[in-house]
């Protein structure tokens, strides 16, 4: 896939290292968007479980983070995209939902990176 643009899952901590403060989690979700936004600017698709599970936690009756609801959709969307993207986008931080999309993705043969400099240049 020299070249070409790649569907990357961004992969980063959400709740880890948090104790659950909303504040400290909205930050690392933004953290993970704005790699996201990076990786789109870069020529590549960038997808991030999180812009994708909690709307459907939300549906499915989530109130916290945590809650069944949220378990029941949050790291099943991960290891779904997981198996479908190109690469990985490991970002710094304590998430062992993150090490597991890494052990996933390379289980299954996908890039895994640790920085956007490290993702090849799209062709343009």
């Amino acid at each position: 896939m020299n070249g070409q643009p790649l569907m990357i899952l961004v992969a980063g901590p959400y709740r880890g290292g948090t104790g659950d403060d909303p504040e400290r989690i909205a930050a690392n979700h933004r953290a993970i968007q704005r790699a996201c936004l990076e990786l789109f600017r870069a020529g590549h698709l960038a997808v991030n479980g999180e812009d994708l599970a909690l709307p459907l936690a939300e549906l499915a009756g989530s109130t916290r983070v945590g809650d069944a609801a949220f378990d029941e959709v949050f790291h099943p969307m991960g290891r779904r995209l997981v198996a479908r993207v190109d690469a990985v986008l490991r970002l710094p931080g304590a998430s062992a939902g993150s090490d597991e999309m890494v052990a996933l993705a390379r289980a299954r043969g996908a890039a895994v990176y640790t920085s956007v400099d490290e993702v090849p240049a799209v062709a343009r």
